[in-house]
């Protein structure tokens, strides 16, 4: 951290805090925000995005301009909570500490109005109270020179655009504009042109997609319910804490009440919680509550919950990078962790390409109350293939007569379970190599 010659107060927070080296992100992007220049940093969930916005802004801050200098935008009241509390330990060791606060939906607004008497100097929060205070006139940031956009694919999919751009427009035309995200979708670059000129675009690739801590499971349904092999999963797992995910708000709800009527307690995070519920919820997971949280994608992003050891796709994501932010939840900060997929045989094309993205995939199944490894899905794929090939071969060896004798269909068995077993054996002898 020496190299960008942060202020003594920034360094003696960073020891304390045991920052011992930049990661990627924050190599490349602190001297670009130092500069003044406007950046599009993107890496994925877990890279250090935060930190490496905050530490430039907290050099610029002027402590004795007592006006808004610069504004941070999250998709979620939770992510605006985890930056706050990240400035707060920035700020421990400062003598004439930064005014930093946090405005979200669901909090006192009239509260929040009556503080602002007095500008801060640091604004985070989410796009619709922040619009809504400028709207009415009470927090002004038309001399702010920074806007942080994090979380920015997130707030494009939340609808929260309109707020942001309202935002923007409130601000300075010569305007340092700094935009976090795992991904930068085609619908978002037009918004990002309208602000952005010639900004230095930071993209933090990994050869490998996922951590590498993380072990990748799947467990095929088959012939069984979901909640079944969800059940039998979660007997033989010894979780910290397990996140379980689906697609949708209701799938997230009908899972949890089926949960409840086997007796199994969940927490449960989605975005129809309102301010209140969401706060307790999160309350009661930090104070280790609960062991299973039913979730939706909104914890895949706008979320931080600490100490994940497992996640469980209950239902594959549509959109697979929403995958790598799955299970990239659990193995935070050199921590292991496992991630299971329960899949079925339609789940087959985004099994395809997870793998096509070079994503190691390990077939389990739960038997005699343990996790029993069956082998990588290729092999599986090898000896369903070659399976069917045996069948081919079944029909065209043995042809049904036109008058059936007596022991027809057990002479039948006898072949398929000769060829079955020398299948079997050719694929023992050549030891289960890929073609």
């Amino acid at each position: 951290m020496e190299r960008f010659q942060f202020h003594l107060e920034t360094m003696k927070a960073l020891q304390k805090m045991k920052f011992q080296k930049p990661t990627e992100i924050q190599q490349a992007v602190i001297p670009v925000i130092q500069k003044g220049l406007s950046v599009i940093g993107q890496s994925k969930t877990g890279s250090g995005k935060t930190h490496a916005y905050l530490l430039p802004i907290f050099e610029k801050i002027n402590t004795d301009i007592q006006s808004v200098q610069a504004v941070i935008i999250t998709p979620t009241r939770e992510l605006a909570d985890q930056i706050f509390t990240a400035c707060t330990r920035l700020n421990q060791e400062r003598t004439k500490p930064l005014d930093i606060r946090i405005y979200v939906g669901g909090s006192n607004k009239q509260k929040s109005i009556i503080q602002l008497k007095v500008q801060p100097q640091i604004v985070i929060g989410t796009p619709g109270r922040i619009h809504d205070l400028i709207r009415s006139n009470d927090l002004n940031v038309h001399k702010a020179e920074i806007l942080v956009i994090d979380e920015a694919d997130l707030i494009f999919d939340m609808g929260f655009l309109f707020d942001v751009d309202q935002i923007a427009k409130s601000m300075p035309k010569q305007l340092q504009f700094c935009v976090f995200s795992a991904t930068i979708p085609e619908k978002l670059k037009p918004f990002l042109r309208k602000y952005m000129e010639n900004p230095i675009h930071v993209h933090i690739r990994s050869n490998v997609p996922t951590v590498e801590e993380i072990t990748q499971y799947l467990i095929y349904e088959k012939s069984r319910e979901k909640i079944d092999v969800l059940c039998d999963l979660m007997q033989v797992l010894n979780p910290y804490i397990c996140m379980i995910f689906t697609n949708t708000k209701k799938s997230a709800e009908t899972l949890e009440m089926a949960l409840a009527e086997r007796g199994i307690r969940v927490g449960k995070i989605h975005g129809d919680l309102d301010a209140r519920e969401r706060k307790r919820v999160m309350k009661q997971i930090r104070d280790l509550a609960y062991t299973y949280i039913v979730a939706t994608d909104l914890a895949a992003r706008g979320i931080d919950i600490p100490g994940v050891s497992h996640v469980i796709n209950y239902e594959l994501p549509q959109d697979l990078d929403f995958y790598i932010h799955r299970i990239g939840r659990t193995a935070r900060a050199g921590a292991a962790g496992d991630a299971f997929s329960i899949v079925n045989y339609s789940d087959e094309d985004q099994l395809n390409q997870l793998e096509k993205r070079n994503i190691p995939l390990m077939v389990v199944q739960v038997k005699q109350g343990e996790i029993q490894v069956v082998g990588p899905r290729h092999k599986r794929k090898l000896r369903k293939k070659n399976m069917d090939e045996v069948e081919q071969v079944l029909k065209q060896r043995i042809q049904k007569p036109k008058k059936v004798k007596p022991g027809y269909k057990k002479k039948l068995e006898q072949e398929r379970t000769r060829m079955k077993h020398r299948l079997k054996r050719s694929q023992k002898s050549s030891g289960g190599k890929k073609r």
